[in-house]
């Protein structure tokens, strides 16, 4: 093997194990944030928000404090962070539920139904940690999650009413808006079965007009 080949091959040694190297801490990192995301709101929900300290979160996580601080200065700005984690989630799955589905209107009532439970269950959140989270914080990723939400639902109403299967003599923004509104509600009825009644209700608004 010539010297030339040796130093070749030498040299993308090197620059893998560097790249390997920072995607193994990478992954490391984000598993501790993660931990420490699920642990503070395992603690939450059990203590309450003003029981939780960030020596708690570090016990219960199983890291140091010093090591805790790297990742967040205090329990509100975890709290942030696990409601961000919670909204990329909910978009992911409500993407996933319309991927799934096949003709235009299966595929909205999909989502829609998905979204109607998501709403109901974050309703049951502690309410106190809604009021933090608004308070110390302009809610800037929902506001993004909601514009990202909205556009899905009125390109499934412009697809539906393109082949038909929906109504298409009201602009699929207003329907869209109508929908998210709507269903909005769900957080505040007592079971899953008024939930999906309100759903019911809400598609029927969305048939073609005979």
């Amino acid at each position: 093997m010539s010297s030339q080949t040796v130093m070749t091959s030498a040299s993308r040694t090197l620059w893998h194990v560097p790249r390997l190297w920072n995607e193994t801490i990478e992954a490391h990192r984000r598993e501790v944030r993660d931990a420490i995301l699920d642990t503070a709101w395992a603690l939450v929900t059990e203590h309450g928000l003003l029981s939780v300290t960030m020596s708690q979160i570090a016990e219960q996580a199983g890291i140091g404090r010093a090591t805790l601080y790297k990742y967040f200065p205090d329990v509100e700005a975890i709290l942030r962070a696990w409601h961000e984690r919670q909204i990329t989630s909910h978009l992911g799955q409500l993407a996933e539920t319309r991927d799934r589905a096949g003709e235009p209107g299966e595929r909205l009532e999909a989502v829609l139904r998905a979204y109607a439970r998501i709403s109901h269950r974050r309703a049951h959140h502690d309410a106190e940690l809604g009021a933090i989270l608004h308070r110390t914080h302009r809610d800037e990723r929902g506001a993004d999650a909601r514009h990202q939400l909205h556009r899905m639902v009125r390109d499934l109403l412009t697809e539906g009413a393109a082949s038909g299967a929906l109504r298409d003599d009201v602009a699929p923004d207003e329907l869209a808006a109508y929908c998210l509104h709507a269903l909005g509600a769900a957080g505040s009825l007592p079971s899953e079965a008024a939930v999906r009644r309100l759903v019911d209700v809400t598609l029927a608004g969305l048939r073609p007009q005979r």
